[in-house]
Formats: C-alpha cells, structure tokens, sequence
C-alpha cells in the first residue's frame, strides 16, 4: 500500500509544476529555436568548404548515399519522436509517470530494432543499393553511415520522451553536438583521405554523420540517465499509474507516426528518385559514370547548397506563424486570421525575393566567391543551375509560408497531398528533360523550380476555399518595388566595381552589401513592412521599438 505521508507532497510537487509549465514552455521554445538555428546555418555552411576540398566529383560520390540515409531515418526521425513525446505528454497529464515510462520502453526496443535491421540491411546491400542508383562510387560513403542507422534511431527515442517531459534542453544539446561533430570529424577525415581518393573522401565526409549521431547518443543518455531520479521520485509518488497492453501501445504509436512519416518521407524520396533519373537520363545521352557523378555533385554540392540559406530564415518565419494563426482559428475570429496569414505570406516573400533575384543576378560570381577550387569552367556551369533553381527559392518560400497556414487550420494533410504531386510534376519533367542532350543535368534544376511553382499554386488553392483568402498581388506588391530597386543597385555597382579595376571577388561583396543596405532602408520606405508584421517575428516588439527610433 502506498504511503499516505507522501500524498502531500506529491500534490505540492503538481502545483509546482503546474506553476512552471508555462515557464518551462516558452524557454524550451527558445532553447530549441536558437539551438536550430545554429544547427541549420552550419548544416548549409559546411557544403562550402567540403566541395572546396573534395570538389564536385567527391560531392557526387557523397550525395547519393546521403540521400538513402535519409530515407531510411524518416521512420525513426520523423513521425516516432513526436509520437512519443505526444503520449508521454498524454500520460503525464494524467498523472501518470509509469506509463509513460512504458511508452518510453517500449518505443526504445522498436526503434532498437529498426536502427539494427537498417544497418544490417546497408552493410549487405550498400553496393547493390549504390549501383541501383547508378554511383557505384558511393560504395564506401553508404558503408560509412552504418553506424549512424544504428545510433540516431535510439537518439530519437530519447529526444522524443525529453520533448514529452517538456524538457529542451537535452534535445538542444544533443543537436548541436551531432551537428558539430558531424561537421568537424566529417571535414577531418576529408581532408586526411583526399590524397587516397575522392571515394575516400567522400566517405569520411558521410562518416561525419555516424561520429555526429554516436556523439549526440552518448550525451542524451548521460542527460537522461542523471534524470531518472526524477522520474522514479515521479512514478513513486503518483496514484494515477497504470501500465496497458504492449500491443496497445504500439498501435497507438505507430497510429500517431505512420502518417508523419508517410509526409516527412516525400522529400527524401524525391532526392533519390532524382539520382536515379540523373544518373540513367544522363548516362542515355552518353556520359560516362564520372561525368555524371561530377555533374550531380554541382547540381547538389553548389546550387543546392545555396539555395538552403535561405531556408533557414523562411522556416523560421513559417514556425511563427503556427501559433498566431492556430489562436485566431480556434477563436474564430476571421478578420485577424486573414490579417496575420497575409501578413506571414508577405513576410516570406520579403525573405524570399531578394534572395531569389540577388541569387538569379549574382550566380556564377557567388559560385566563384564560395567555390574558387572547382575552376573557371565549373563556375559557369554550376552559376547556370543557380540561376535557374534561384528562382525556385521565391516558390519555395511560399510553399512553407502556405504550408503553415494549412497546418494551423487543420488541413495538415493537403500539403502532403500536395508535395506529392510536385513529385510527380518533377519525376516526369526530370525525365524527359535531362534526356535532351542540349539541356542535361540543368533539366533537374528546371524541374525542381517548377515542381515547387506547382505545389505553391495547389497550398493557395487549397488555403482559398477556407475562411482565409490570399491576396498575392497585395502582399507582394511593395516588396516587389523594393527587390527592383535592390535588384538595380546591384547591377549598377557590380558593373561598376569591375570598371573600377576591382577583383570580381571584391566587387561581389561589395555589390551584396549595397544591395543588403538598399533592400533593408526600402522595406521600410516603401512601407513593405509595418509595425503588424514585425509584431509577428519573435522579439518583434523590441525590433519594432527599434525601428521607430
């Protein structure tokens, strides 16, 4: 029988917590949106140096076996860690501590075991897997990510049950080690087998991933081994525990994480059907397997590395809009909810056209500036696909602008449904396009950019039959304006920087940072951004102060 003598206490600990739950919330979702952001930046920075290294060719070795290990963690990334967190919440809740201990157990044994059959089935299959794909260059870099198919799983779980306690901040450290020693040991073992081969290379760089998830594995669980004192003092004390069926608890979380992870696994799933309509288109019109591979790594190592910039900042623009729209729709109150959805739309395109057009202007001086080891010639090739996936930013801000907005009115599934025919859209134009010799690999440029046109076009059409209606020449108009005037400034200094008998290297920074000044001093003269929008930025009421002085 319990001991009644610790009832007492066990009610003044829920008013404690109850206390700080909000507290606890709101500096988790600061811990979390700062850990994130240093994560995303060094994540999109690191392809810098690394193509610099091992250059575009070691990049095409990399890409490949990147993209099936994506693939394979969408299970065990995407959809379980919120399933856990969400029934460990659940059960908390209620007061209940042992059962949603028992969530954590279970859901470890199940993630165990996929980590352990992923990795036996790569370490068997890697070279028929690579050479489906058509790299069997990548032999050795799918070799390298056994490790982290094993490790990552299980960091999930843990990231997952700290996230239902509403405890960031192991989930903060835990990303920022991953990422720095994926970075560090990744660049290291680069630069030590670049002389061996690129193959090598490539795969110290895709070991960078398994030093990374075993590294983060190992602090988690020293965070979590330390607090399960708590959470034994929790279960002790608690009236309201009980345990149910296994089998009930796995139907729960696989009810939960199934239709996450069928979502989260298009966008991996693209990345490898685009290897291997690549490779195959590419290899009919007759090049040669290092060709190809030297021609995919521009397209992944240098254009796409860019064009994630500024993702970093659309994402965080598109996260804040959740919880204002969530509030407005819940409180159905209309207007606000169409005030601050258009407002979160011209917010993204304020991100997204400058950076699109200064891309599209700038592209093979920007390729010159951040890649001077690839060559004069590869800068010219790798600026033409900037120039064309450039364009695609602009969409592709809209699609996470829109896809917000869906998912805070409760359409979450329209932009899975969506995203899968932009899919679609770009698997059919990859293929007929890369197949045209005079095109080649820029058909997969041109097919992302209008796969992402596409599925912007299918989230507005589905955001205008709810109460919200977008008013795309409205919300773009002003930032337009300010992004011709900006996009001017840019022409004029670069032409003029260079008549001036200054490097090309020095006249593009120098033309950024005019075109940066220009843009900024225009938002705010033209009244592209008022006192509303800044309001929706995290701190906005600081920057808005600030702005005013």
């Amino acid at each position: 029988m319990r001991d009644i003598r610790k009832i007492p206490e066990f009610i003044i600990y829920l008013q404690e917590r109850e206390n700080m739950s909000k507290e606890n919330f709101i500096k988790g979702a600061a811990i979390l949106s700062i850990a994130g952001l240093f994560v995303k930046i060094l994540g999109a920075v690191y392809r810098i140096p690394l193509t610099n290294l091992i250059g575009t060719e070691g990049i095409g070795h990399y890409q490949p076996a990147y993209n099936i290990y994506n693939l394979l963690l969408v299970v065990s990334l995407s959809g379980f860690p919120t399933a856990i967190a969400k029934m460990v919440s659940e059960r908390r809740a209620l007061n209940n501590y042992q059962g949603a201990y028992q969530v954590y157990k279970i859901a470890r044994w199940g993630l165990f075991l996929i980590g352990l059959i992923s990795s036996i089935f790569v370490l068997l299959f890697a070279r028929n897997l690579v050479t489906f794909l058509g790299f069997p260059g990548s032999y050795y870099s799918m070799l390298s990510l056994v490790p982290a198919l094993f490790a990552v799983p299980l960091l999930s779980v843990y990231r997952g049950f700290f996230q239902g306690m509403q405890n960031m901040t192991p989930i903060a450290m835990s990303q920022l080690i991953e990422q720095i020693f994926r970075v560090a040991v990744g660049l290291y073992l680069a630069y030590a087998f670049v002389d061996t081969g690129l193959e090598e290379a490539a795969a110290g760089a895709t070991f960078g991933a398994s030093a990374g998830g075993i590294a983060a594995l190992l602090l988690i669980y020293v965070m979590f081994f330390f607090s399960k004192k708590k959470v034994r003092e929790e279960i002790l004390l608690s009236r309201n525990n009980r345990t149910e069926p296994v089998q009930d608890v796995i139907r729960s979380l696989l009810y939960i994480a199934v239709p996450i992870t069928i979502g989260a696994s298009i966008a991996p799933l693209m990345g490898n059907l685009d290897s291997l309509i690549v490779s195959n288109r590419l290899a009919a019109i007759g090049y040669t397997v290092e060709e190809y591979t030297d021609m995919f790594g521009e397209l992944s190592g240098t254009a796409q590395t860019l064009i994630n910039f500024p993702q970093v900042f659309s994402t965080a623009v598109a996260m804040s809009l959740v919880p204002s729209i969530t509030e407005a729709f819940t409180k159905k109150q209309v207007k606000r909810l169409n005030q601050t959805a258009n407002a979160g739309v011209k917010m993204s395109l304020i991100i997204g056209l400058p950076c699109g057009i200064g891309l599209f202007m700038l592209a093979e001086p920007i390729i010159a500036l951040l890649y001077p080891s690839i060559g004069q010639a590869k800068h010219a090739s790798s600026g033409a696909l900037l120039e064309i996936m450039s364009i695609g930013v602009i969409f592709l801000t809209l699609v996470q602008a829109f896809t917000a907005i869906l998912q805070s009115v409760n359409k979450q599934f329209h932009p899975v449904k969506n995203l899968a025919l932009g899919m679609v859209i770009k698997v059919f134009l990859s293929y007929v396009l890369i197949g045209i010799p005079d095109i080649n690999i820029k058909g997969a440029a041109i097919s992302t950019t209008v796969a992402y046109l596409f599925v912007a076009i299918f989230n507005l059409y589905d955001i205008n039959k709810t109460k919200i209606k977008i008013s795309l020449i409205k919300v773009s108009s002003r930032a337009l304006l300010s992004t011709a005037i900006m996009a001017l400034t840019v022409w004029i200094s670069f032409r003029f920087l260079l008549s001036a008998g200054i490097s090309q290297r020095l006249a593009t920074l120098g033309s950024i940072a005019g075109a940066v000044i220009v843009y900024a001093v225009c938002l705010f003269v033209t009244g592209t951004i008022t006192q509303e929008d800044l309001e929706l930025i995290p701190k906005g009421e600081k920057l808005s102060r600030f702005v005013r002085k």
